[in-house]
């Protein structure tokens, strides 16, 4: 997706890569886009929670060999 956002919170345990996130989406535009990219197993849970209770959309979410990719939309 042209225009995202990135953040690499590769090897950052539970609860760091959620706060980083909303971080950084608190500085995006509303409809802007942010990339994760977490190797935490427990980002499959935390982060569609996070967006469910932020009101943010999860546009999609993949595994990519030790990664767990996430798009998400800002509200």
């Amino acid at each position: 997706m042209s225009g995202e956002h990135v953040l690499d919170a590769r090897n950052l345990l539970c609860p760091l890569p959620v706060l980083k996130a909303r971080k950084q989406l608190q500085a995006m535009p509303s409809g802007a886009v942010l990339r994760i990219i977490a190797t935490d197993p427990a980002s499959q849970i935390d982060v569609p929670h996070f967006c469910n209770e932020q009101g943010h959309e999860l546009i999609a979410q993949e595994r990519k060999g030790g990664d767990f990719v996430f798009w998400i939309r800002r509200k």
